[in-house]
């Protein structure tokens, strides 16, 4: 009798330690507890930028565009164009654009251009110098556009201006017009036609397939508006300047890379509506 009290007596202190050892190994084998330690095991990746203003995935793009072409010497460029796009995710997007500029004779030739051929004048009336002068009149691209970098802009610690930089490449075709600049013999001489130191004479309209590389930055404004800015390089290749068409004793002209640099802005139009969000951020 004495031996089964004590063992009564021992039995839920043994019980209590059992279930505490197998609780605590049952625990530490949990799948909760496997999860949490991987957690801290493996490293953090942050996103900095979290919470999207703008969401530009699976939406229509249409930006009317004003640009200049800074890098003709000769002749003023003045860009107007519209650029479409659609937005397959955040980062990556299918592009078209046409572009025109106006053609305006004499009026849009930079002084450069009535400088040079009044040199040649000068120095030889009867030479035969004439200054090649090219005018990109229409362009129409196509392109694919990244846009890996989203950040945001703490303006004066009052608001916060959302924004994102992208690059854009493929390829064009660009229509060109090709002009002959010499000196206006009915300069000064009350002739008509005699206002203008350069006389220009067409020579042919070309047509160049254009690679197209650039980058820029969109400024969102609202949830369906975005202030673009635009750098874009057309890359082509075309024989080098004749400055004396006249002389057929000349060697054969050879291969030259040439540049058609637009910088423009414009603001973006973004379709469908973006669904309303309960916070700005």
């Amino acid at each position: 009798m004495l031996m089964v009290q004590r063992v009564l007596r021992v039995l839920p202190a043994s019980t209590l330690l059992v279930c505490s050892l197998f609780s605590c190994s049952t625990a530490a084998a949990s799948p909760a507890r496997e999860a949490v330690e991987r957690l801290h095991k493996e490293p953090k990746i942050k996103d900095i930028v979290q919470n999207r203003f703008f969401l530009k995935a699976n939406r229509f793009e249409a930006t009317p565009i004003a640009g200049y072409v800074p890098n003709n010497p000769f002749a003023r460029r003045y860009i107007g164009g519209i650029l479409l796009a659609y937005h397959l995710s955040e980062s990556l997007s299918a592009e078209g654009a046409i572009m025109y500029s106006p053609d305006l004779d004499v009026n849009d030739l930079k002084g450069l251009t009535s400088t040079l051929v009044q040199i040649a004048y000068q120095g030889d009336p009867s030479g035969d110098f004439q200054q090649p002068v090219e005018k990109m009149i229409l362009g129409a691209t196509f392109a694919g556009r990244w846009a890996p970098v989203y950040g945001k802009i703490n303006l004066l610690g009052e608001q916060v201006l959302n924004f994102d930089f992208y690059g854009t490449g493929g390829l064009g075709l660009l229509s060109i017009s090709e002009y002959y600049a010499t000196y206006n013999t009915d300069y000064g001489t009350g002739a008509e036609g005699g206002d203008s130191v350069v006389a220009l004479a067409h020579q042919e309209n070309k047509s160049k397939i254009a690679v197209n590389l650039g980058v820029g930055f969109d400024f969102f404004l609202t949830q369906s508006l975005a202030l673009k800015l635009d750098a874009r390089n057309y890359l082509y290749v075309d024989s080098e300047p004749d400055y004396d068409p006249n002389d057929n004793g000349s060697e054969p002209l050879g291969s030259r890379l040439y540049n058609v640099f637009i910088a423009s802005a414009g603001i973006s139009i973004y379709l469908p509506k973006m669904k309303e969000r309960l916070f700005d951020f």
